[in-house]
């Protein structure tokens, strides 16, 4: 979870999560050259005293600075869509789990164990006792950590938003429609999320929290719900 002073993301939790941290390094080191290459042009631009009276046309320039931001956006796009593609691919779910937006609350279905069925409340700030506040809930997703997990997402009356940024996954809730993704925990741990999408007056107290345990330790949870 995002702590006080942290100003870099999340540790990623996922595979898909560690993908996009390194796309965005990435991305950002191209940023940062481009910014020093207009910085030190102007600098030059700004403190020379140089004159050309009979400068009508410069093509060669200009053929370079077409080709070359080309050349920079295919170094950005191509990473770019081989991550799009791999935030698709679903590959054998071991679980499949509902989460379904309300005002402003969420509830979870496990479908695949005998309809385990359990709605989400954010915990009160009498009860917070080794709690966090306004991210802890009363009945937190449980979930195995190293098996592929998919989530269908819909809603019952607005738009909402389903968001994990450790794992980085952000699906919207649509009322009347069904979305979908996957994730895979790699590691235990318990992981806070929030609704992204505006709903309406109580939109900030409707958090999300993951607890990931151990495959033994999920199947007791399940046998013994």
């Amino acid at each position: 979870m995002a702590t006080w002073s942290n100003l870099n993301l999340q540790n990623g939790a996922s595979p898909l999560m560690e993908q996009m941290i390194f796309f965005h390094d990435h991305t950002l080191m191209i940023l940062i050259m481009i910014t020093i290459l207009v910085m030190y042009l102007m600098m030059n631009l700004f403190f020379n005293k140089f004159i050309n009276r009979f400068l009508l046309e410069g093509q060669m320039i200009e053929l370079i600075w077409t080709i070359l931001p080309a050349i920079t956006l295919i170094f950005i796009a191509l990473p770019s869509l081989r991550l799009l593609y791999l935030l698709d691919e679903l590959n054998n779910p071991l679980i499949t789990l509902k989460s379904i937006g309300h005002q402003w609350y969420w509830s979870y279905e496990y479908s695949d164990f005998n309809n385990i069925e359990f709605d989400s409340y954010m915990i009160n700030n009498n009860d917070l006792l080794n709690k966090f506040r306004l991210l802890d809930v009363d009945n937190r997703i449980i979930l195995p950590m190293n098996n592929q997990i998919r989530i269908l997402v819909t809603a019952t009356d607005v738009i909402h938003s389903w968001t994990i940024p450790s794992l980085g996954v952000k699906v919207d809730a649509n009322p009347g429609r069904l979305n979908q993704t996957n994730f895979f925990i790699n590691r235990p741990g318990i992981f806070f999320g929030q609704c992204s999408e505006i709903c309406g007056a109580n939109h900030s107290f409707m958090p999300i929290v993951i607890e990931s345990i151990s495959m033994k330790n999920f199947i007791n949870w399940i046998n013994n719900y």
